[in-house]
C-alpha cells in the first residue's frame, strides 16, 4: 500500500512539473511573439513611410464613427450650417458655419443665403482649425471645416494641402466680411496648420487680427518624440532615424517654433497643464521662442496656463467658465451680449 501511495505522488508530481514546464513555454512563445512584434513596428514604418504620415494625421479615425455630418443638428448644433467648397476643381471640403448662440432661434430652419448674411453682424469670427465647436457659445461666429481627407473631404490630406485648404476658407471669409475681425485659432494638430497659415498671410501683407493656439506644440518632431503613442519606444536605439526621420520624408513639418519667428499680429496661447497628448512644457516653450521673436515685436503675446485640478487635459479648455473673459481681455473688445 505504501509503495502504489508512493508512486501515485511521484505520478502528482511529475503531472505537476509538467503542467508548469508547459506554461513556461507557453509564456516565452508569448514574450518571442510579443518582441518580434515590438522590433517588426520600428522596421515597417521606416521600410513604408506612408504608414508614419497616417499615424500622425489619424484622419482614418472618426469618433463617433457613425455620424452624418451633413446634420449637424444630430449632433445638437441646431444653429449651424453644412455647406461643401472646391479649394481646386472637382475636390469638395465640408465645412460647418456655427452662428452665435445668441441668434439660434432665428438660425432654425435657414438656409445658406441667411448664414451667409449674418457675417455682416457685429460679431468677430473665428476660423476654427480642428478641434469641436464649443467656442460658439462664447458669441462669436465659427467656420470649421474638414481638410481634405478627412471626416467627408474628399481628397488626401498633407500639411501642405492643408494649409492651402486653410488659406483658401480664409480668403472666402475675408472677402465676404467688412470691418468685421477675423481671427484664427488652431487646436493641437490644427496649431501647426494655423501658425503656417498665418505665417502666409503675414509673409504677403496681410496679418490677421489675431492668433489663437490652444494645446499647441513646437515642431511635429518635438511632439512625437513626446506622444503617448511613442512611450514604448522613446528610448529604443535608433528611434529618431526609424520615427522622427520617416515623418521628415513625409514633408510633415509643422514648425511652428520657425513659424512665430515669421508672424506679426497678437499671439495667445492656452495650455492644460495635465494634457498628456500635447505636454504643457511644449506650449509654454513655443510661448518663450514667441516673447523672444522680433516679427512679434511690439504685438501683444500671452500664454494662459491652465491647472491641473481643472482636468481640462487635451481637448476641454472650452469648458472654462473664464475663457470668455480671457478671449475679451486679450481681443481688446468686449465680449459680445445677446441681442
Amino acid at each position: 500500500m505504501m509503495r502504489i501511495q508512493d508512486m501515485s505522488a511521484k505520478s502528482f508530481g511529475c503531472t505537476s512539473c509538467s503542467g508548469r514546464l508547459g506554461l513556461l513555454g507557453k509564456l516565452k512563445r508569448i514574450m518571442l511573439w510579443l518582441f518580434l512584434v515590438y522590433v517588426s513596428v520600428p522596421v515597417i514604418i521606416k521600410l513604408c513611410p506612408s504608414i508614419q504620415a497616417k499615424l500622425v494625421f489619424l484622419n482614418f479615425m472618426r469618433m463617433p464613427y457613425f455620424i452624418d455630418l451633413k446634420r449637424p443638428l444630430d449632433q445638437g448644433l441646431n444653429h449651424t450650417h453644412n455647406f461643401y467648397l472646391e479649394p481646386e476643381p472637382g475636390l469638395k471640403i465640408g465645412v460647418w458655419h456655427t452662428v452665435p448662440a445668441q441668434m439660434w432661434r432665428e438660425a432654425q430652419g435657414k438656409g445658406g443665403d441667411w448664414y451667409d448674411s449674418t457675417l455682416s453682424s457685429t460679431h468677430p469670427v473665428i476660423l476654427y482649425l480642428h478641434g469641436n465647436a464649443g467656442t460658439s457659445s462664447l458669441g462669436y461666429h465659427v467656420v470649421t471645416f474638414d481638410y481634405r481627407g478627412w471626416g467627408d473631404s474628399e481628397g488626401s490630406p498633407s500639411e501642405g494641402a492643408m494649409t492651402t485648404d486653410a488659406l483658401f476658407i480664409y480668403d472666402r471669409l475675408k472677402r465676404q466680411l467688412d470691418q468685421t475681425p477675423l481671427y484664427i485659432w488652431g487646436h493641437s494638430l490644427g496649431t501647426g496648420v494655423a501658425t503656417n497659415l498665418v505665417r502666409r498671410l503675414c509673409d504677403r501683407g496681410s496679418p490677421p487680427d489675431s492668433l489663437i493656439l490652444e494645446s499647441p506644440f513646437t515642431n511635429i518632431r518635438e511632439e512625437a518624440r513626446s506622444h503617448p503613442f511613442s512611450m514604448v519606444y522613446r528610448y529604443l536605439p535608433g528611434f529618431d532615424w526609424f520615427f522622427l526621420d520617416t515623418i521628415t520624408v513625409n514633408n510633415i513639418r509643422f514648425a511652428s517654433d520657425e513659424n512665430v519667428n515669421h508672424i506679426s499680429c497678437p499671439v495667445l496661447i492656452l495650455h492644460a497643464e495635465d494634457d498628456s497628448v500635447v505636454p504643457f512644457y511644449l506650449g509654454k516653450k513655443l510661448y518663450h521662442l514667441a516673447s523672444q521673436s522680433k516679427s512679434l515685436s511690439g504685438h501683444k503675446v500671452q500664454f494662459v496656463p491652465f491647472p491641473s485640478s481643472l482636468a481640462y487635459k487635451h481637448k476641454f479648455i472650452y469648458r472654462s467658465p473664464e475663457l470668455p473673459n480671457i478671449l475679451s481681455d486679450f481681443l481688446g473688445t468686449a465680449h459680445p451680449i445677446a441681442q
